[in-house]
């Protein structure tokens, strides 16, 4: 996609970390947003700083593990701006703990947000930029976490590898299909994003009220890993512009990872037991 103003991107998970990022990134290009996340008070203040910088950004509050509130997101999306070009499925969430221990709320809450969310944007915005005929670009979050399996982070590792399976099919039906819609497919390591304290949006329906070993220590170190990345969600976000510029599918953010993903095929094709990624 070469050419970014007056076009239209719709965001999920847009109030904070990568997605808020990804809303400054396209708007500097002259994009009109529609924001989504499940935090409306955050969404709002997100959406009224884009607008008072003289973007077309309008918010719509979304639980993109429901199917009708995606379908939602993109009626909302259509009436405001009368189009769709650049969906990024950003949503996500990051329960942690040994994965025996992992709840059944932890998997309903995960799954529900972190592939189901990406689920139901494929399956709603998708049919909507091929009937368009126009250039357009699906942009799915998911993380290193995707190709490598770091301990402690079970249910997450889980949800990250199957939107990167759901990510390379996309591809390969898009490129089937033929025509002008693109997809990415975004795999960054630990960044400043807010996953770590995301268990602030988890529904009460799906709340663990039970104590999980070395819980309180996972969450600490996830707070130190996410705060000390080198890279910015800023940064993270430039690179997906340069890949939905560059039409390129892997955006690998962090290239020190590459040996532990590495590791992990030549454990596979060499037939042994995995490595430790950490």
């Amino acid at each position: 996609m070469k050419t970014f103003a007056g076009r239209v991107a719709v965001i999920t998970g847009a109030a904070s970390g990568l997605g808020r990022a990804l809303a400054g990134a396209f708007a500097a290009q002259g994009l009109k947003l529609v924001l989504a996340d499940v935090d409306e008070a955050a969404l709002a203040r997100t959406t009224g700083e884009l607008r008072a910088q003289g973007c077309a950004a309008v918010a719509h509050p979304t639980d993109v593990s429901q199917g009708e509130s995606v379908e939602r997101l993109a009626h909302a999306a259509l009436e405001a701006f009368g189009a769709v070009h650049v969906v990024c499925n950003n949503a996500g969430v990051a329960p942690l703990g040994v994965v025996w221990e992992a709840t059944e709320s932890d998997w309903r809450w995960a799954l529900g947000v972190n592939l189901w969310g990406i689920i139901h944007g494929v399956r709603v915005f998708t049919p909507i930029l091929l009937d368009q005929g126009d250039e357009g670009h699906i942009v799915n979050t998911a993380s290193v976490a995707g190709f490598i399996a770091p301990p402690g982070m079970g249910v997450y590792n889980v949800t990250k590898h199957a939107v990167v399976a759901l990510s390379e099919t996309l591809h390969h039906d898009l490129a089937a299909r033929g025509g002008k819609v693109r997809c990415s497919v975004v795999c960054p390591a630990f960044f400043p994003s807010g996953i770590a304290d995301s268990e602030r949006t988890r529904p009460a329906a799906l709340r663990c009220d039970r104590a999980k070993s070395d819980e309180d220590r996972a969450l600490e170190a996830m707070h130190k890993a996410t705060e000390s990345g080198r890279l910015s969600a800023e940064d993270i976000a430039a690179r997906v512009l340069d890949a939905v510029r560059d039409e390129r599918f892997y955006v690998l953010t962090h290239p020190k990872i590459n040996g532990a993903i590495e590791r992990r095929m030549r454990d596979i094709l060499d037939g042994r037991a995995p490595s430790s990624p950490m």
